[in-house]
């Protein structure tokens, strides 16, 4: 059985987490190939909740299943698709299955996705959710009516250090903590002086938040060009881009686990943040080799 997410936070070790990506279908077998994989090699399993707004297995079956086969699942939940009595009820449902931990999110725009004349809800932002998870741990609705039996979740948000310009992403940052938040996940870290004066921001502002530096896999120096482009909130510095161009034809994810694993090992080393959240995005089956290049 794995240990309790809020356990690991509070228990002074270098947090690992992954991220498992749900079919687009009823065909489970990769997914579940992928949690085997993994449950026992990280802390705690994301599951993202239809990412980049393109409809797919859900987050909360997808948790369920990393339950069921021994793991510990981070429940991803996103306003885009559901409004508060949505959100709620899914939490108390969540909840009475034995999950525990809840990643709050506002949500990808409808129109990057593949239903693009869906109708986008977004009748709370990922603070408001925040702060509803924490209502409901009180034995009340956002509707202020008594619960029979409340809820008690380890809830998290995100983070985007590289964002420009960063102070607007610092005052949500500010308004998550005051709104519960225990633990962030970054968006992809590549330049990490620049994560180390977010750093220093963060614990002048509060030493007990749990910062998680996002890794993300780069597989290609033409894939780090498009993030640097298209992407908002990553940065991925010329240095890095002109190191995976010299990989050799067919061996890009080979040098992408490398930097990866040097980032992991310098963030470690130097006692950055409280640990790492690996993205390999579709590429799960890999993520044991990135921990192997970080030491992990």
């Amino acid at each position: 059985m794995a240990r309790a997410f809020k356990e690991t936070l509070n228990s002074g070790k270098f947090i690992v987490t992954g991220e498992i990506g749900p079919p687009k279908g009823t065909n489970l077998e990769k997914t579940i190939h992928h949690i085997d994989l993994l449950k026992d090699k990280v802390d705690a399993l994301n599951v993202t909740d239809n990412q980049s707004s393109v409809m797919r297995f859900p987050s909360l079956g997808t948790a369920l299943l990393i339950k069921e086969h021994g793991g510990e699942p981070i429940l991803q939940m996103t306003c885009r698709d559901r409004n508060r009595m949505a959100l709620e009820a899914d939490l108390l449902f969540a909840y009475t299955r034995g999950i525990r931990n809840v990643l709050c999110l506002t949500g990808d725009s409808i129109t990057i996705g593949d239903h693009k004349e869906a109708r986008a809800v977004f009748d709370l932002d990922s603070t408001q959710l925040l702060h509803m998870v924490r209502i409901l741990e009180s034995g009340k609705d956002l509707g202020e009516n008594e619960l029979d039996g409340a809820v008690e979740f380890c809830a998290g948000a995100i983070v985007t250090p590289e964002a420009t310009p960063i102070e607007p992403q610092l005052i949500k940052f500010e308004k998550k903590v005051q709104a519960g938040a225990e633990f962030f996940q970054t968006q992809a870290i590549y330049d990490i002086d620049n994560f180390k004066k977010f750093m220093e921001y963060v614990r002048g502002l509060d030493k007990n938040i749990k910062i998680l530096a996002g890794i993300v896999l780069l597989a290609s120096a033409r894939m780090a060009k498009y993030m640097n482009e298209s992407v908002p909130g990553i940065f991925v510095p010329q240095t890095l881009i002109d190191e995976m161009a010299t990989a050799e034809k067919g061996k890009g994810i080979q040098k992408g686990i490398e930097v990866a694993g040097r980032l992991i090992r310098q963030i470690k080393d130097e006692a950055i943040c409280d640990g790492v959240h690996i993205m390999a995005i579709g590429r799960e089956e890999i993520v044991p080799d990135i921990l192997a290049a970080g030491g992990l």
